[in-house]
C-alpha cells in the first residue's frame, strides 16, 4: 500500500480508533495519548500496511499493542481497575434514547466489562463494540482466531455470570431460578 493512501485513510478512521481508545484506556487523558501515539507510529510504519489487510484492524492492532505496553510499564497484570467516568456513557448509549432503565443497565454492563481480564475486556470491545470480524481481531491482537473466540466465550459467560447475580440479589426477585422468558 503507498504511503499516501494510508495517510489520506487516517482521518476516517479517528473517530472509530478515538472511541476504541477511550474504551480500551478508561479515560480520556490516557485515550488522547494512545490514539496520537497510535497515529504517530501508523504512520512511521505506514509501510507495513499489507494490502490484504483492513487498515482499521491495523490501526486498533497498533493500538492495542502500545495500550498492553503501557498496562505493562504500569505494572498492571491480569486485570485493569479502570474507574469509569459517568460522562463516558455518552460513547456508549444514544443520548436521545437514555432512561434512568437504561442507564442503570449501561453502568452495569460497563462495570461487567471493566471488571474482565485485559484480554478478554480487548477482545470483547473488538469484536462486540467495533464490529470487527473474529478475524480481524484475531490479526489486530495478534492471536489465533480460537483464541478470539475462546476470549469471547469467556468473557460473554463472566458478564451472564455477574448479571444472573445481580438479578439473584436484586430487590423483588421472589425465586431466583425463574426467568422470565421462560414458559411456564
Amino acid at each position: 500500500m503507498a504511503g499516501t493512501d494510508f495517510s489520506t485513510q487516517l482521518p476516517d478512521l479517528l473517530p472509530r480508533l478515538w472511541a476504541f481508545a477511550l474504551r480500551l484506556a478508561g479515560n480520556r487523558h490516557d485515550a488522547e495519548d494512545l490514539v496520537q501515539h497510535t497515529c504517530v507510529r501508523a504512520l512511521e510504519r505506514q509501510h507495513q500496511l499489507k494490502a490484504d489487510t483492513s487498515p482499521l484492524s491495523w490501526v486498533f492492532a497498533i493500538a492495542h499493542s502500545i495500550w498492553l505496553n503501557e498496562v505493562r510499564a504500569r505494572g498492571i497484570r491480569g486485570r485493569t481497575n479502570v474507574a469509569w467516568d459517568d460522562a463516558l456513557l455518552e460513547v456508549v448509549a444514544d443520548p436521545g434514547a437514555r432512561t434512568p432503565e437504561k442507564d442503570v443497565m449501561n453502568r452495569q454492563i460497563i462495570a461487567a466489562v471493566a471488571r474482565l481480564p485485559e484480554t478478554q475486556r480487548s477482545t470483547l470491545l473488538l469484536v462486540a463494540v467495533e464490529g470487527l470480524t473474529y478475524h480481524e481481531a484475531a490479526v489486530a491482537l495478534d492471536v489465533p482466531i480460537g483464541t478470539v473466540m475462546s476470549r469471547l466465550a469467556r468473557a460473554r459467560r463472566s458478564i451472564g455470570a455477574l448479571a444472573d447475580e445481580h438479578r439473584v440479589s436484586s430487590p423483588g426477585s421472589s425465586n431466583p431460578h425463574h426467568r422470565e422468558d421462560e414458559v411456564a
